[in-house]
């Protein structure tokens, strides 16, 4: 059985295409008939150049069904835009990272040739990832639905003024205010749009939803983490007649009316990935994000732990000599502070009228 491979790529930036007809020479030279879709083949060669690599094209030669992987060459928006060409069908996706950061990508650019031999031995495994159900509502009557893998963003529609939302978890209010907007993602999104709106990060494990709101002029609007089977609403308030815009995943958008309800749930319908290493998460955040790691020592029964370094202990000096005797020298003369009735100034021996004057002092005046 002939096995093809389909390959995507970000056909704007020449590393990409670069990248594109090298896995596709790869390929073909270990008996994978590579495919792709027309106007990325055409602006390919077209740059680079005719290829001497047999390959088909896309709904030309062969469908989506014929395919055995997608193998995606770029960023997270190529992966995306990848994840809603193979919507459906059952197909997973294996993305090499020629973007920024790359999340969803499995490998990195140096590792293009290691990527396609594990493809070609089919050392790789596959697992699902948790995607949302979106519908929109106007008046009680769905208009819209649709679905995302990271996220469904509302957003204001204009930018001198607010949108007011009320948020609703499982078929109930709980709060009102205005705000930039309001992300509801799946733990695949939460370092996404969701972790720079200042929402938590989710091992892609974790089977939750997600609502963190954006720049919210409220006291309570924290970033909230509810289950996999929970239902997330916003509705688009018109107290102040600011319309709004949903993005599912940047690529899909619907534009809201003041009254406009979202809806979200999770979705039977996840999306595959396909996995050549098996590192654990926390790994890939610390890749990914460049994070500080050093002074990390491991588990105690790995390595025994170097003893800490005592406290310098600080002791109050003593003198060098202690005094054997009383002083011997002659003392302070001390100032005689007696009450007396006499007077502050003239002869001593004098009375005045001024009684518990202290000697040697102003007398006080009314």
């Amino acid at each position: 059985m002939t096995r093809r491979v389909l390959i995507l790529a970000h056909t704007g930036r020449e590393e990409s295409m670069i990248a594109a007809l090298e896995a596709c020479v790869h390929l073909h030279a270990n008996n994978i008939v590579p495919v792709m879709n027309a106007d990325e083949l055409a602006d390919m060669t077209g740059y680079l150049g005719v290829s001497d690599v047999s390959m088909e094209i896309l709904d030309r030669d062969v469908t989506l069904a014929d395919i055995e992987l997608v193998m995606v060459l770029g960023g997270d928006g190529t992966i995306l835009r990848a994840a809603e060409l193979v919507r459906d069908h059952d197909l997973p996706l294996l993305g090499v990272n020629l973007g920024h950061v790359g999340f969803l990508a499995e490998s990195e650019r140096a590792d293009l040739i290691q990527t396609v031999d594990w493809v070609v031995r089919r050392e790789y495994s596959v697992e699902e990832r948790m995607t949302l159900d979106v519908k929109v509502r106007v008046k009680g009557r769905v208009v819209t639905h649709t679905w995302a893998l990271n996220e469904v963003a509302l957003e204001k529609g204009n930018r001198e003024r607010m949108i007011e939302v009320v948020t609703e978890v499982d078929g109930r209010p709980l709060s009102s205010f205005g705000c930039d907007g309001v992300v509801m993602a799946t733990p695949t999104g939460s370092t996404a749009y969701a972790f720079s709106a200042g929402g938590p990060v989710v091992w892609p494990e974790v089977e939750a939803l997600l609502m963190v709101p954006i720049s919210a002029h409220a006291l309570f609007a924290k970033p909230l983490v509810v289950a996999p089977t929970s239902t997330l609403a916003v509705e688009v308030l018109t107290r102040n007649g600011a319309h709004g815009v949903i993005w599912c995943d940047g690529r899909r958008t619907v534009d809201l009316l003041p009254g406009a309800r979202i809806e979200v749930t999770r979705s039977n319908q996840p999306v595959k990935l396909a996995r050549t290493q098996q590192s654990p998460f926390s790994e890939r955040l610390v890749r990914k994000f460049e994070l500080p790691v050093q002074g990390w020592r491991g588990p105690s029964g790995q390595e025994a732990a170097p003893p800490t370094t005592p406290l310098p202990v600080i002791r109050t000096p003593k003198p060098k000599t202690q005094p054997d005797a009383p002083h011997a020298g002659t003392l302070p003369t001390v100032p005689d502070l007696t009450v007396t009735h006499g007077a502050a100034t003239g002869d001593p021996g004098a009375h005045n009228n001024h009684p518990n004057t202290i000697e040697g002092a102003w007398p006080l005046h009314d």
